[in-house]
């Protein structure tokens, strides 16, 4: 293989898989080449740099590989970015993007600038003129993203557009049209069903509107909003989008018929006579499964209870089926952690990022009973007009890649679905961020005192921390105990969403203390001032173990960023969630039992338990991943044989 490139002597290392090796030592000599650009592109003025930049779209239009062009483009983009933003790429960044360029989702430590890293492949693929889509998590993190670089774009002579939930047909067209398109996958998805909506309806006779359309006229709005082939994609937090919601489907609703309007009165029936069926006795509940099955005696009473007139035709199937659902939603779906309310409707909290997921409903009646349980308006489940899943999507295009700072413990689920290498990339700098010793209480309470008395040692001396919850719920009972400790502290989740970048800002500062769920663990940037850095830089303190050992991972990055110092400790308790998660309520409850016996002392013998049990839950996520998956592949094959559009409600 030759002598490896001497810029990065940490790149190829040992632990990393053989043939991730052998990628890396070969885009190592692509990094010397633009490495050796870089003097070139300094001598040039602003005028010359642009005139350079629109040269190679030329090139790349007349045909020239890009791969070719990816020293020029590279070197150009870091150039771009030195003079625009006064931030110059590292190496390790533009190995990254070059790993992205080659179809590889890259693993990047937080703090190492993917934001950045973005623009040199964004760029590269954008030269070829058929777009390049840079999809994120949330509108706030595509804003920021497109503005903080939009600069490096517009030196080169290309434009940068923005797609935002509440967004115009018009603009968003016109985002779309632009070199570098920024948005969240929901919105790219959800603007593909409209516009595979437009065709069928040309289709189906509107011959001439499709002969203006061919002939490129734009005079008209009813025209497709995006690009006819989806060309190149980089998906950002690849692991929360490609897998946590691989299966999330993006549906388009049918109009409502006077029958499913009916269902409404249903909805309400149950919620409102689920207490009076009693566990064991009226119905049995499957822990691992989450399934609810009525006895003999709890379909007598369903049978037997008044309901409304509306009700009168709805069978006796059905009537088991909205008593059944309502029971599950009961047990299993509860405010402030899987779901809000907020203006007189119910939005889902997503648990990998912590944020509202914003137009999201759960399937099967799921939500309807959500919103009867809680008293707002019922949303009727209506038919599909067309529907696309997550994973479906990203798939159509030619080329994919994506970032993110944990896909290492997903890799092969990545490159057997999506046919991406995954791709660790070393950090700039050493980290420096220390592990402290994990802790396990008896109780909850227990747990929590400890975590209060952890921050005001910490709190005294000056050092921010900042502490993870999962859930909302979790994250106001922390900071009701820190205002009996009179430690003031700020709160960033779901239902101060307006707040976070504010929030964010200060997390870092001498004597912070801040309480966040997962919104602080993807997506954000806490700066540490020198007088922070001197005493050890930021704390993040762990208040549970997640069901997925990546999100974990992703909070644990807040701190030690950049090779900055910083320092975390995960808090169990026996009562946490992931322990009934894993193993059932009666195993949990018998372990928590068994401590109670002594309910002062800790377990420091019982933490790999809890790690196991996170292995188990993550098992089975994935297990039910697959299966969901491949129904939809069948589902999809169905339909194509009946002639069907796999993404519409009716044949083609």
């Amino acid at each position: 293989m030759g002598a490896i490139p001497s810029g990065l002597p940490r790149l190829i290392d040992s632990r990393f898989p053989f043939t991730t090796r052998g990628r890396l030592a070969k885009w190592s000599y692509e990094l010397d080449r633009v490495n050796a650009l870089e003097p070139k592109f300094q001598k040039l003025n602003d005028r010359e740099l642009k005139k350079y930049s629109l040269s190679l779209r030329y090139r790349a239009r007349s045909g020239e590989p890009l791969a070719k062009l990816l020293p020029e483009a590279f070197a150009l983009v870091r150039e771009a970015g030195s003079r625009t933003l006064g931030m110059r790429h590292f190496d390790v960044q533009i190995l990254g993007g070059i790993a992205i360029f080659n179809r590889s989702i890259v693993e990047m430590q937080t703090g190492e600038g993917k934001t950045l890293t973005a623009t040199a492949p964004l760029y590269l693929r954008a030269l070829a003129g058929k777009g390049a889509l840079l999809a994120t998590v949330n509108d706030y993190l595509a804003a920021r993203d497109a503005e903080l670089m939009g600069p490096i774009y517009k030196a080169l002579g290309m434009k940068v557009g923005v797609i935002q939930t509440q967004q115009q047909t018009d603009l968003r067209r016109e985002a779309y049209q632009c070199d570098v398109t920024y948005g969240t996958a929901k919105e790219f998805g959800f603007d593909f069903l409209r516009d595979r909506l437009l065709l069928r309806r040309i289709r189906e006779g509107q011959t001439d509107l499709l002969g203006a359309m061919l002939r490129e006229q734009r005079d008209t709005n009813e025209r497709p909003t995006q690009r006819i082939d989806p060309y190149f994609c980089l998906v950002d937090e690849a692991d929360s989008i490609l897998i946590d919601e691989a299966s999330t489907p993006l549906i388009i609703s049918a109009l409502p018929t006077e029958e499913q309007k009916q269902e409404v009165e249903a909805y309400k029936w149950a919620a409102d006579s689920i207490y009076q069926f009693i566990e064991d006795e009226d119905y049995t509940y499957d822990h691992d499964k989450k399934e609810v099955e009525l006895t003999r005696e709890g379909r007598l009473k369903a049978r037997r209870l008044p309901k409304p007139d509306a009700m009168g035709s709805t069978g006796l199937y059905h009537v088991y089926e909205y008593i059944k659902r309502a029971i599950k939603v009961d047990r299993e779906f509860h405010l402030d952690q899987q779901y809000v309310v907020r203006d007189g409707e119910i939005v889902i909290v997503d648990e990998f990022t912590g944020r509202l997921g914003e137009g999201r409903k759960w399937r099967e009646g799921i939500h309807q009973a959500v919103e009867a349980k809680e008293g707002v308006e019922i949303t009727v489940a209506t038919g599909q007009a067309a529907r696309v899943t997550v994973q479906d999507f990203f798939l159509r295009f030619e080329h994919l890649a994506g970032m993110t700072g944990t896909a290492a413990a997903s890799r092969r689920e990545l490159s057997r679905i999506y046919k991406c290498h995954v791709i660790p990339v070393p950090t700039n700098r050493p980290p420096q961020r220390i592990a402290e010793p994990t802790r396990v209480f008896a109780t909850e309470r227990a747990k929590w005192n400890a975590i209060v008395n952890e921050i005001t040692d910490l709190h005294a001396i000056g050092r921010p921390t900042l502490v993870g919850t999962r859930t909302i719920d979790k994250s106001e009972i922390l900071s009701g105990l820190l205002n009996e400790r009179k430690l003031e502290h700020s709160v960033l989740n779901a239902n101060r969403i307006a707040e976070e970048a504010e929030i964010v800002a200060d997390a870092g500062h001498w004597g912070k203390i801040t309480v966040s769920t997962n919104m602080a663990g993807r997506g954000t940037d806490i700066k540490l001032p020198e007088e922070v850095l001197e005493i050890g830089g930021l704390n993040v303190i762990c208040t549970e173990l997640h069901e997925s050992a990546r999100i974990d991972r992703q909070l644990i990055g807040r701190c030690g960023r950049q090779g900055d110092p910083g320092s975390y400790r995960q808090y169990l308790s026996l009562e946490d969630e992931i322990l009934e998660k894993a193993y059932g309520p009666k195993k949990a409850k018998k372990i928590k039992d068994k401590a109670l016996d002594d309910p002062d002392r800790e377990y420091p013998e019982k933490i790999n338990m809890f790690y196991r049990a996170q292995k188990k839950v993550e098992k089975k996520s994935y297990r039910n991943r697959k299966t969901m998956l491949y129904y939809e592949k069948e589902r999809k094959k169905m339909q194509r044989g009946m002639g069907q559009d796999p993404y519409l409600d009716t044949p083609n």
